[in-house]
């Protein structure tokens, strides 16, 4: 009888042979980490891809151990209820934190349902988790921000509201003057929100502040700034706008910008924790303390010290007006 050759006498692989390398092949490659687990809730067996992600070097080393030790607190609560339902033919998902085997703690989505033998009652119990760590924290991440602009949309509101209403109040002008100004000042307003949409949601940085709402009464090296970095929170940038605004105003009508020679110096300092902050003009007209304060005087004292948490005071010295502004640096970052 003629031998058969090499080739011929190669076990053909059968079609069980291909399902199961496929099957093992998607396991591997698969991120999500599968698990069977016996209906006493030990652990018997996690795919290679499961095993990548939950950074078991050694699946033996954990074989047969509790499937519940992984999870802590709620997350293990909602475990023991997975087991359970599935122990009782149903499925159950849950979301809760668990750390890896290096443990990194990592947030997942977990899939338990049960394994229906042939008498139609549960043998066993599959899990499946996801990794879903980066999507909580965008979560996370959306939630922190909307509560940041919600914040800010109450403290916006709550400053145009003094603003109208001072605006209007005992005013002895054509409306259109009123108008004017009340528009002036909520412009003013806008170009601190500019200030803080560039900035992060920690707030804005003082002199990128002063020098935008300042802008549009600089001419040529009339206004003068000097002072460290100093970041502020929405609160605190709202309302100082709002001052170098008044203060930008009245000087270009009244104070130091409007004749040739005035100048305006505006400084700020950190001092072991005390902030102080200055508006002086000078070579301006002379300066005369006026009768009754107006909106501006009333918001740059009250307002403006109260919201950031110090006091601030105008002094109509004859040589020009000077604010003086004094505070903590930790009340400036106060929301």
């Amino acid at each position: 009888m003629k031998p058969h050759s090499q080739l011929e006498s190669l076990p053909v692989p059968t079609p069980l042979d291909k399902d199961v390398r496929f099957l093992r092949a998607v396991l591997t490659a698969s991120d999500d980490c599968i698990k069977v687990i016996s209906l006493d809730g030990a652990l018997e067996f996690m795919s290679e891809g499961g095993q990548r992600v939950m950074e078991v070097q050694d699946f033996e080393a954990i074989r047969g151990s509790p499937w519940l030790q992984f999870w802590d607190g709620a997350g293990n609560a909602d475990a023991q209820a997975a087991l359970a339902a599935a122990r009782a033919g149903k499925s159950y998902r849950f979301q809760g934190p668990a750390s890896t085997a290096a443990g990194n703690m990592r947030y997942w989505d977990v899939q338990v349902s049960p394994i229906i033998a042939s008498d139609g009652k549960p043998e066993a119990i599959l899990s499946v988790s996801r990794d879903i760590t980066a999507l909580r924290a965008g979560e996370e991440r959306y939630q922190l921000l909307a509560a940041e602009l919600n914040h800010r949309i109450k403290n916006l509101l709550a400053m145009v509201s003094g603003i109208v209403n001072q605006s209007l109040r005992g005013q002895d002008e054509p409306l259109d003057a009123v108008k004017r100004r009340l528009s002036d000042r909520l412009q003013a307003l806008a170009a601190a929100q500019d200030v803080l949409m560039m900035a992060s949601r920690h707030g804005a940085d003082l002199r990128q502040l002063v020098e935008v709402v300042l802008a549009p009464h600089r001419s040529g090296e009339r206004i003068a700034f000097d002072g460290p970095s100093v970041t502020l929170s929405s609160k605190c940038a709202l309302a100082m706008a709002l001052a170098l605004h008044e203060l930008g105003t009245n000087a270009v009508k009244y104070g130091a910008l409007s004749q040739d020679g005035g100048h305006v110096d505006v400084s700020w300092r950190n001092e072991g924790g005390e902030f102080h902050f200055r508006w002086q003009e000078s070579g301006g007209p002379r300066v005369t303390a006026p009768q009754r304060r107006g909106f501006g005087s009333q918001m740059i004292e009250k307002v403006l010290g109260g919201y950031l948490g110090g006091t601030a005071r105008i002094d109509f010295a004859p040589d020009g007006i000077v604010l003086a502004l004094d505070t903590t640096t930790a009340a400036l970052a106060e929301g």
